[in-house]
């Protein structure tokens, strides 16, 4: 007999923290007691009882119930116990399984912030950035204005939204979803016909600060990064390309899912000329096109760019008073690197 109690745990002492089940064996205006067997009998009172209140009044005397132990030396002798805890532990491994299983759950989505939205999973808040939204879903503001951004976000609050979980913090109690990992996984089975190299052509599906989206093929959406767009400086992808617009592209990259497309890929490189059409020492016109903090970008013909380094001038102020955006200088080639689409210039001051 007393083996079989050890075979079955009856004999372990209880630890607080420990998940246990017991039976209801009577409840109060305030409190439940629970049958734990040779360990005793629980109780949950206070703030554990009124958490759970709802649901414990639907249980009656001998009804298994699941806790946690939280105190085994009460002054009543009673053993204190949490019914909320004990749903949030077991929360957690469901919740851990899911995610290892690449499970897609359904959630309502309560709130939103700049970075994106905020759901609950069994009570536990849950954040989706907004990196992590569908290619449908994401908030393509221009020019990224923040504002704009949360307005966006705030068309989803109250709508249900299919996720996976991509990571979990038990101690911090938080879950991150993503919306977009199922389209991913979509993506990687349609882009085995694929290769990087390949010419591809789609719409424009939304334009970002940062770049284009487009979508090709099976329902594929690839982004075109603004320094692919052309092989001149591109200050706004909007100069470069309109949504809904027709458009040829190269895949340059395909990587867990995710498509990379190329505009000047397609375009004749004029880097590949510039050795034989200049060289060092040259005398040549350019455009100031724009002030970094390292120096001045200057455009020439066939829409290369060079530099003209800070150090010419010493400071940025000086630089930005000989130099202004937009203006036509002679500059002097110190030095050509094509391969690396480096062009480096100093002002012909006169």
């Amino acid at each position: 007999m007393k083996q079989e109690l050890k075979e079955k745990n009856l004999l372990d002492i209880p630890k607080e923290g420990e998940i246990v089940e017991g039976k209801i064996v009577g409840k109060g205006r305030a409190t439940a007691f629970i049958d734990l067997g040779i360990f005793g009998t629980g109780i949950i009172y206070g703030r554990e009882f009124q958490l759970t209140k709802d649901e414990l009044k639907d249980l009656n005397d001998g009804d298994s119930v699941t806790v946690k132990i939280i105190s085994i030396d009460s002054e009543d002798g009673y053993v204190e116990c949490s019914r909320i805890q004990a749903k949030k532990e077991l929360a957690w491994d469901v919740l851990e399984k899911q995610k290892e299983n690449e499970e897609t759950l359904t959630v309502k989505i309560e709130g939103a912030n700049k970075g994106g939205l905020l759901a609950k999973i069994s009570g536990i808040p849950s954040f989706i950035p907004s990196s992590q939204l569908s290619s449908s879903n994401y908030p393509r503001v221009e020019g990224g204005d923040s504002g704009k951004v949360l307005k966006e976000l705030q068309k989803f609050i109250g709508k249900e939204m299919s996720v996976r979980i991509l990571d979990i913090s038990k101690e911090g109690e938080k879950i991150i979803l993503s919306e977009k990992a199922k389209e991913e996984e979509k993506n990687q089975t349609s882009l085995v016909s694929y290769n990087e190299g390949d010419v591809v052509e789609g719409e424009v599906t939304g334009i970002v600060d940062f770049g284009a989206f487009v979508r090709f093929g099976d329902g594929i959406e690839g982004l075109i990064h603004i320094s692919e767009m052309d092989w001149s400086l591109v200050e706004n992808p909007q100069d470069i390309l309109k949504e809904k617009q027709k458009v040829k592209a190269q895949v340059i990259k395909i990587e867990e899912g995710k498509v990379f497309l190329s505009l000047k890929a397609l375009k004749k490189d004029p880097w590949k000329e510039v050795e034989k059409n200049y060289k060092e020492g040259d005398i040549i016109k350019g455009v100031v096109s724009k002030f970094i903090s390292f120096g001045a970008f200057v455009e020439i013909e066939g829409g290369i760019q060079g530099l003209c380094h800070i150090s010419e001038f010493q400071t940025r102020e000086k630089m930005e008073e000989e130099l202004e955006i937009g203006k036509t200088y002679e500059f002097k080639i110190l030095s050509i690197n094509a391969s690396e689409h480096r062009l480096s210039l100093r002002v012909v001051k006169k």
